[in-house]
């Protein structure tokens, strides 16, 4: 593994900032409005790399580890999504690759690619979070449809979802692991109710998702009926190595250093020179050293062809403590100007903001980042990545 950007990598690099420039000039913020949106995936497609990582055969660029890191590094440092957003290129689209058929790779990949479907997860239910093998929603198969009832929750984006790709259960005769099928279902199918969960922030993300003889055509399944938990698995797996939140936390290190060294600390000059918090910070700016490092030959382990296996959970459980260290470096910059802000939703003008009280990034960066909180839950708990490393590096 060859550490050293080389001079093509550099080269991409200029491009990649030129790109960013062009399509948000004068210090422009993207924020997650549709037109900014629109305006982000038309200026990656201009250069093909709308779908970045996706592989060549289906439209992505065929960039090298090193060319990767770099466009993750500068887009999220410049407040971009290193991809569309949304569940359908990052996480459905890497199982179709894989399982899918060509009928469904035709049908789906193209308004994945062109950002026209909206995608929701449907793992979670009622007891069944993080252990998804005792999930409890039902697929019964009655000639070439399914017919579905059960609930998931916090489902993210359920509410605006145009179809969800969900496990569910169709056989309880061998191991849990085993009766568990693959589907996607059309969020206008009879039978689906959506009932909001309000987090709180007051903020409309989450969802409870009912099934009541919701039908499925098998057409819609993903590889084998009672294989889905190998599908599910191996997209959990990839979807971990993207979770170290090193990019994220790079960039929140940046803006940690530059609001401390604007506050007083206790020994009389800035909070950045203050012993105790610079020591604190510093430290964890060596671990985030270390995890750049590992996610660096991880990715070119992935490129030569290798799973990642126990080094995703190693990678996500480092990077949720690493990101959430962060998080309360700023709130401690911030003190009690961290406290009167209101969340930046879809649609800010439907919403009054608060008085701005306090410096900018105070209420702009917490407001912001501060969900990373949740790092240790999402894509699988922290508890559940121990035992994932326990069993598989420590034999235990």
């Amino acid at each position: 593994m060859d550490l050293d950007f080389s001079p093509e990598d550099q080269a991409f690099r200029d491009d990649v900032r030129a790109l960013i420039a062009d399509a948000f000039p004068d210090g422009e913020v993207y924020d997650d409005r549709r037109t900014h949106r629109d305006r982000w995936r038309l200026a990656m497609a201009s250069k093909g790399w709308a779908v970045n990582k996706w592989p060549v055969a289906f439209g992505g660029p065929g960039w090298s580890p090193s060319q990767n890191f770099i466009w993750e590094r500068e887009t999220t440092s410049a407040g971009l999504p290193p991809q569309i957003p949304g569940m359908g290129v990052g996480m459905l689209a890497p199982i179709l690759f894989g399982y899918g058929s060509k009928a469904q790779q035709d049908r789906f990949l193209p308004d994945i690619r062109e950002d026209r479907v909206v995608w929701c997860q449907g793992y979670s239910e009622p007891g069944s979070g993080s252990d998804l093998a005792s999930l409890r929603t039902k697929a019964v198969r009655q000639g070439d449809v399914y017919t579905v009832d059960g609930e998931k929750v916090w489902t993210s984006g359920a509410h605006l979802a145009d179809w969800m790709f969900c496990l569910t259960r169709t056989s309880t005769e061998s191991r849990p692991q085993a009766g568990i099928t693959f589907l996607l279902i059309d969020m206008k199918s009879p039978g689906i109710e959506v009932k909001p969960i309000i987090s709180i922030d007051g903020r409309h993300a989450f969802n409870r998702v009912t099934f009541d003889n919701v039908q499925v055509p098998v057409a819609n399944r993903i590889g084998l009926e009672g294989e889905g938990w190998t599908y599910a698995k191996g997209l959990l797996t990839h979807e971990r190595t993207g979770q170290a939140y090193v990019s994220m936390s790079m960039t929140l290190l940046s803006n940690i250093k530059r609001a401390a060294a604007a506050l007083s600390g206790s020994c009389g000059g800035s909070l950045l020179e203050d012993p105790g918090f610079a020591s604190r910070l510093r430290w964890a700016e060596i671990e985030l050293e270390a995890l750049e490092m590992t996610e660096m030959r991880t990715l070119w382990e992935v490129a030569a062809g290798t799973a990642p296996g126990a080094q995703s959970s190693m990678l996500k459980l480092k990077g949720t403590d690493i990101v959430q260290r962060m998080t309360e470096f700023f709130v401690e910059c911030a003190g009690p100007y961290g406290a009167p802000w209101l969340p930046v939703i879809d649609h800010p003008q439907d919403r009054p903001q608060p008085d701005a009280i306090g410096p900018d990034w105070a209420r702009r960066e917490i407001a912001r980042y501060y969900e990373a909180r949740a790092a240790s839950i999402a894509g699988g708990t922290d508890e559940i990545q121990r035992n994932i490393i326990a069993k598989h590096v420590l034999r235990l």
